[in-house]
C-alpha cells in the first residue's frame, strides 16, 4: 500500500470517528438533525433552555450596577447591528443571548437599577417573575369565566384580599354590587371608569347631549384623563383641568371645583366626571377627597379616585387617611406594578357597581355564549374592560401577597419612605439646594438655586443638571414644571435601592452642581 493510500485511509477513519452519524441511515441522521430544533413547545427542551434563560436574568440583576442606568445610545442604533431581514433558518440559544448581550441591552434603561430614581417606580420581585413565568407557561386567555374559571375566581379572592388591606368600602367588594379588576395600566382603568358615567348620563339626558357633558380634575391630573377623555368623545374645550398652585399644595382646592361646575351649569352643561388624584405625578399631591366627594355627590357627577403610585402605601395604616373620602368615589384605582413589588403590567380598578361597567363595555357574540354566563351565575371579566383577551395576571399579584405577605410589604413600603426622606435631609442642609414642595411619600422635589435667583437662569441651570447627571450614567432622574419651574424629582422605588445608593446619587448631584455653578 502506497502512502497516498495511507493517507485516503487514515483521513476516512478520521472523519467516521469525528462523525458517527455517517453510520447511520440518512433517513436517522436526518431525524436527530431535527431533534435539536426548538419546537414550539417540547417540556424538555423547555426546561433546558428555560434554565439557561433564568440563569441570564440572574446574572443581569447580579450585574446590573454595572451598566448605565440609563441608556447612552442614539437614534437608531440597533438597525446598524441587526441583519435587514429575519434568518432563514433557526439559529441557537447562545446566539441570541449573545446579542440581547452585546447589542440589546446597551440600548435598556434600566429600570430595576438600585440607581433608578426617575418617574415613578416599576417594581419587580421574585414571587412577581415566578407569577409571570407561571402565567406564561399556562397562557391561558379568560375573557370569560369558562375559558379558564379559575383565572376568574382568583382575580376576585386577590382584588378582595387587596381591597380588604386598603381597607375599602365594603360596597368595593366582590360580595355586593361592586368588585374589582385588573386592568393593563391606569390609564385603561381611568378610560373604562370614564365611558361607564358617559353611557350611565347620556342614558338620563339623551344620546345628543354629548356635546355638554363635561370632565373635571386639576391640571396636574395624569394626562391619559385627557387621552380618555378624546377617546370617549368627551369635547376637548369640555374636559377642565383646574389651575393648582403652591398654596393648597398643588391640590385641587373644593372652592375653585364648586365654582367651574356653577359656571358650566349655568352655560347648560352637564357636569359627569370628577377625577381627583392621590399622589399626582409632578409632586405626590394629595387631592382632598372629602370635600371633593360630597361636591361630586351633590351634583351626582362619577367620583374616580387616581391612587396609581401611592395607593400602594395605603395598606399602611399611617398612610390610610390619604384615602380618606373614598366612601363617596364611584370607583378607585393603584398600580401594583408601581410599587407593591408586582411586575408590570397589572393595575387594580375596584368599582362600586360593576353593572355600570357591563352595560358600557358588554358584548355577547353567539360564539362566546354559554351556561355559565348565561345563567347569569358568573363574572366575565371581558365585560370589565376595553380588550376582549386577557392575561393570567391574578397569579403574580396572589404570589407576591402570599409569599410576602402584608407584614413585609408594609415594611417595603415604609423603607423606601424612609430612604427619601433622608435624600431630603441631605438636600435640606445643602443651602445651594431647596425643596420645593413638602415630601408626601417617596419622591422628593428639589432644585438648584444660583446666587443670581433669575427664573429663566434657575430653569436653564436645573436642565443643565438634570442633562449632566444623566449623561454620567451612574444615575437615572427625572423632571417636571410646577408654577413655571423647573423641578428635579428624585423617586425612590426600586426592589434594590439602598441607603449607599441614596448617598451615592446625592454626591452625583453635588459635584455635577458645583461644575456648573463654578462656570456662571
Amino acid at each position: 500500500m502506497g502512502a497516498l493510500d495511507v493517507s485516503v485511509c487514515d483521513y476516512v477513519l478520521r472523519s467516521l470517528i469525528l462523525s458517527p452519524s455517517c453510520f447511520l441511515p440518512a433517513s436517522l441522521a436526518k431525524r436527530r438533525e431535527m431533534e435539536k430544533v426548538l419546537k414550539p413547545m417540547d417540556a424538555e427542551q423547555l426546561r433546558e433552555n428555560a434554565h439557561k434563560m433564568v440563569d441570564f436574568i440572574a446574572d443581569y440583576y447580579k450585574n446590573i450596577e454595572s451598566f448605565p442606568v440609563l441608556s447612552q445610545v442614539e437614534p437608531g442604533y440597533l438597525r446598524k447591528l441587526l441583519p435587514d431581514s429575519a434568518p432563514t433558518h433557526p439559529e441557537s440559544l447562545q446566539n441570541v443571548l449573545d446579542d440581547i448581550q452585546e447589542k440589546i441591552l446597551p440600548g435598556v434603561t434600566h429600570w430595576q437599577s438600585p440607581d433608578y430614581f426617575a418617574y415613578f417606580p416599576s417594581n419587580s420581585s421574585t414571587a412577581g417573575f415566578l407569577g409571570e413565568m407561571l402565567s406564561a407557561g399556562i397562557n391561558i386567555v379568560g375573557f370569560s369565566w369558562v375559558t379558564s374559571p379559575a383565572a376568574t375566581e382568583l382575580e376576585v379572592i386577590v382584588l378582595d384580599w387587596l381591597g380588604k388591606m386598603l381597607k375599602l368600602p365594603e360596597e368595593f367588594l366582590s360580595q355586593g354590587k361592586g368588585g374589582g379588576v385588573i386592568q393593563g395600566t391606569a390609564s385603561e382603568a381611568v378610560l373604562v371608569v370614564l365611558l361607564a358615567a358617559r353611557d350611565k348620563f347620556l342614558g338620563r339626558v339623551g344620546k345628543n347631549s354629548l356635546e355638554k357633558l363635561v370632565v373635571y380634575a386639576s391640571d396636574q391630573t395624569h394626562s391619559s384623563l385627557q387621552k380618555a377623555c378624546r377617546i370617549a368623545g368627551i369635547y376637548p374645550e369640555n374636559c377642565r383641568l383646574l389651575k393648582t398652585d403652591s398654596s393648597s399644595n398643588f391640590a385641587l382646592p373644593p372652592d375653585v371645583l364648586s365654582e367651574a361646575i356653577s359656571k358650566d351649569i349655568a352655560a347648560g352643561l352637564i357636569p359627569i366626571f370628577l377625577c381627583a388624584t392621590v399622589g399626582t405625578t409632578s409632586s405626590t399631591a394629595v387631592d382632598p377627597l372629602p370635600a371633593l366627594g360630597k361636591i361630586a355627590k351633590g351634583n351626582e357627577m362619577w367620583f374616580h379616585i387616581d391612587a396609581a403610585y401611592a395607593g400602594s402605601a395605603c395598606v399602611c395604616p399611617e398612610y390610610r387617611h390619604c384615602i380618606d373620602g373614598i366612601e363617596e368615589a364611584d370607583s378607585f384605582n393603584m398600580n401594583a406594578h408601581k410599587w407593591f413589588l408586582t411586575n408590570f403590567d397589572c393595575s387594580l380598578l375596584w368599582v362600586k357597581d360593576r353593572n355600570d361597567l357591563i352595560q358600557s363595555l358588554s358584548s355577547n357574540p353567539e360564539y362566546l355564549k354559554n351556561k355559565a354566563s348565561d345563567g347569569n351565575m358568573v363574572v366575565d371579566y371581558k365585560d370589565w374592560q376595553i380588550p376582549l383577551g386577557r392575561r393570567f395576571r391574578s397569579l403574580k399579584l396572589w404570589m407576591v401577597l402570599r409569599l410576602y405577605g402584608l407584614d413585609n410589604l408594609q415594611q417595603y413600603i415604609r423603607n423606601h419612605i424612609e430612604l427619601a426622606k433622608h435624600f431630603e435631609q441631605l438636600v435640606a442642609v445643602d443651602h445651594r439646594f431647596e425643596i420645593v414642595v413638602p415630601r408626601t411619600f417617596s419622591l422628593v422635589c428639589f432644585r438648584l438655586c444660583p446666587p443670581n435667583d433669575d427664573h429663566d437662569h434657575c430653569n436653564k441651570l436645573n436642565r443643565d443638571l438634570l442633562d449632566a447627571v444623566n449623561s454620567t450614567g451612574k444615575i437615572f432622574m427625572s423632571h417636571t414644571v410646577l408654577s413655571g419651574k423647573y423641578i428635579l424629582r428624585f423617586v425612590v422605588g426600586t426592589p434594590l435601592t439602598e441607603e449607599k445608593h441614596v448617598d451615592a446619587a446625592w454626591a452625583v448631584l453635588q459635584d455635577e452642581a458645583t461644575t456648573l455653578l463654578g462656570r456662571f
